[in-house]
């Protein structure tokens, strides 16, 4: 299996906020055997906070000043603008389509909106289908005290949307009515306090939530399913994603699955590490492998590569990608080579070319 992925050859597209370069997502190709990128183009974009790949792997959206951005892939990898469409809002920090690829869901962290967009047959972005503005005061200490939209993620069976409030701290739970695109609110997954929601993950099998915490570095696991026409959620465990020292200003940022979805991958801001968990099939449980420094300043988002032989971290703070070989047996990761500059990273998303 490892030789078959080697012989694959994939792309990996980075987003950036675009401080003095126009080209705010980075193409490279994926040296699976090396564990490093070739720059191979560049795309004109705005301040790309964060890119998403339609199920069907045939086209990318990317968040932009001016709204969302869509885009075809190319067979090699390379992609060729759809159109721009607003999101009548300020600018967001996140995306991702349903499972149909019919609806495109856009978080607000600024104005704390969740926009909800129409694709097109042809992969473009058309008219916004609903709106909502999250509502209601948090704790009034630093920005944790309004609303703030982090994450919007469907659950597989394409019934509920996640939504992440990090100032309000809780994951809002609207049911999707796919036919009009509309969401009406069916349940509220509470965190603690100033915890910060900031990232959903789910299982393979769609049957466990994975939340991490931005200012309390955790990662809550919850069961899912659904009873009697309502959502049930349970929480299986609070696993750290670094140690908590006194004084310490940490925070969790990204969280990712291996292609496989056997592994599940945060970072840490502040402590400036990976942290990387094996993930349990049956349970949904997460076991700690290594907690371990990236070698450059707030890694805003990391990815193992799809072979799960490399590890590569996007540091925000430090303007670069360092790469690791990782042992995933003995749990280490070991430096690959020098860092590759680039100006303010914020996402990767790696995409297998035919």
């Amino acid at each position: 299996m490892a030789a078959e992925k080697a012989k694959e050859k994939y792309v990996a597209y980075v987003s950036t906020y675009t401080q003095g370069d126009r080209h705010g997502i980075k193409i490279y190709d994926v040296d699976m055997e090396k564990g490093r990128f070739v720059e191979k183009d560049k795309v004109e974009i705005t301040n790309s906070s964060y890119v998403t790949i339609s199920h069907d792997g045939k086209h990318l959206y990317s968040i932009t000043d001016f709204g969302v951005e869509a885009y075809e892939i190319t067979e090699t990898g390379s992609l060729k603008m759809l159109n721009l469409a607003s999101i009548n809002g300020m600018r967001g920090c996140y995306l991702s389509t349903d499972y149909t690829d019919q609806y495109l869901f856009v978080a607000g962290y600024h104005d704390g909106k969740l926009t909800v967009l129409r694709i097109n047959g042809d992969g473009s972005v058309g008219e916004i289908t609903d709106e909502i503005f999250h509502k209601g005061l948090g704790s009034v200490a630093e920005r944790n005290f309004r609303p703030h939209i982090n994450c919007a993620r469907m659950t597989h069976d394409n019934k509920y949307l996640l939504v992440a409030d990090q100032g309000m701290d809780h994951v809002n739970v609207y049911r999707f009515d796919k036919v009009n695109g509309k969401v009406s609110l069916a349940d509220v997954i509470r965190s603690e306090i100033e915890s910060a929601p900031r990232h959903i993950k789910i299982s393979k099998d769609g049957r466990f939530i994975y939340i991490v915490h931005e200012w309390k570095c955790y990662i809550d696991v919850y069961s899912y399913e659904e009873k009697n026409g309502q959502p049930c959620f349970e929480k299986l465990q609070t696993i750290p994603t670094v140690k908590m020292v006194k004084g310490s200003a940490n925070a969790a940022s990204a969280l990712t699955f291996s292609q496989d979805y056997h592994y599940l991958l945060s970072t840490n801001a502040g402590d400036n590490s990976a942290v990387l968990y094996r993930v349990d099939q049956e349970s949904g449980l997460l076991t700690k492998m290594f907690c371990l420094p990236v070698s450059g300043d707030y890694p805003k988002d990391a990815s193992l590569f799809p072979n799960n032989k490399f590890l590569v971290s996007l540091n925000h703070e430090s303007n670069d990608m360092t790469f690791f070989h990782v042992d995933l047996e003995q749990g280490t990761m070991v430096m690959n080579g020098a860092p590759i500059k680039v100006d303010v990273p914020n996402c990767i998303a790696f995409h297998r070319i035919s």
